[in-house]
């Protein structure tokens, strides 16, 4: 070890001494800066966590720029967190010191409102959201519902795995739940931060995979993820080419795109579903006729609880499902971040921090 790692070894334990931690906060709209604060003690049902590894995902945006509903500042983001539980709160049981975990948007349930009380938990009308309603892990510690998290598989490095925990259980639930059957023909739209997810789970779970992109440059990378076929929606009619081919039993519809998403329903086979995990900006224009007749849909999906998290992470260990990743250390969040905004990420930036990510 040079003398330099010794010196900031030793700087490091000094921080940890004083009780103090960095983090990068949203102290105003569009302001995202390095602070340093103090560590807190984890209340009853939580724990606290020595961050290793935070994604970076495109709804971090509405607490960078304060337009999160209800949002207060100042708030640290990230809600696809990995790293070790440092300390337990009173009642905690199920987690141990050292112990490696994640955390994703789903971070815990009121356990009162009606989904909650119906069993659907994700869809819990006032949930503990990492990043929003609590601070996230755009920082080297985090607090942490102990209900809100999952375990991580040793076979994934704390960086493969923080995507996961958002992007990953998003396209894995969101196809797993269609009730599709093998060999169902299934679309991809998009090949980003979700889509290069949603072709790999969709390949590895048996189904015909169409992956669709914009632009020739796109074919080889859809393919090596695991695409049977590529439509270049640049200069194809993606909803033609899919009906030529039968009709898709589901289009993953990840790009961020209304205008993009909207006539794909015409490609859809009878009964067939859009099924909407990337939120656009713009509206979506639909057309009634193929809805109505073909008993078509579209419907949205979100996330998971913890147990389903661990579902994604131990699929895509079984498969050898990988996101595709860049990293950065946590002080060039805001770089890191603005990339992710341009897209110029491929596909999904990491944060990592100095407590030993890989």
């Amino acid at each position: 070890m040079s003398s330099t790692e010794i010196a900031r070894n030793a700087a490091e334990r000094r921080t940890q001494m004083r009780g103090t931690y960095k983090a990068m906060e949203v102290s105003a709209p569009g302001e995202l800066r390095l602070v340093e604060r103090q560590i807190s003690e984890s209340g009853p049902g939580q724990v606290r966590i020595r961050v290793e590894a935070c994604g970076i995902c495109h709804t971090d945006a509405a607490t960078i720029t304060g337009n999160y509903p209800g949002l207060k500042l100042p708030r640290v983001p990230g809600h696809e967190v990995v790293g070790r539980v440092e300390a337990l709160g009173a009642g905690v049981s199920r987690w141990k010191i050292g112990q490696r975990v994640g955390v994703g948007f789903f971070g815990g349930e009121d356990g009162v409102c009606e989904p909650c009380r119906r069993g659907d938990l994700a869809q819990c009308l006032n949930p503990v959201v990492p990043g929003v309603t609590t601070d996230g892990g755009y920082a080297e510690v985090m607090i942490a519902e102990a209900r809100g998290l999952a375990a991580i598989p040793d076979e994934l490095t704390s960086a493969e795995a923080a995507p996961l925990l958002c992007a990953g259980i998003t396209t894995y639930n969101a196809l797993r739940n269609a009730g599709l059957r093998g060999g169902d023909l299934v679309a991809v739209q998009g090949i980003g931060g979700l889509g290069h997810l949603g072709v790999q789970f969709a390949r590895h779970m048996g189904f015909r995979t169409v992956a669709i992109g914009r632009g020739r440059d796109k074919e080889k990378l859809a393919k090596d993820l695991g695409a049977h076929t590529y439509i270049d929606s640049a200069v194809e009619d993606s909803a033609a080419v899919l009906q030529c081919m039968g009709g898709a039993r589901a289009i993953l519809a990840t790009a961020p795109s209304g205008d993009a998403m909207g006539p794909l329903v015409s490609g859809l086979a009878v009964r067939g579903k859009l099924i909407v995990v990337g939120v656009p900006s713009d509206p979506m224009q639909l057309s009634a006729f193929p809805l109505v007749f073909g008993g078509r849909s579209i419907y949205g999906s979100l996330t998971g609880t913890p147990i389903e998290n661990e579902d994604t992470l131990a699929f895509s260990v079984l498969e050898n499902i990988r996101p595709m990743i860049e990293t950065a250390p946590l002080e060039q969040a805001a770089d890191a971040y603005a990339l992710m905004m341009q897209g110029k990420a491929r596909f999904r930036m990491v944060l990592l921090t100095k407590n030993g990510a890989v």
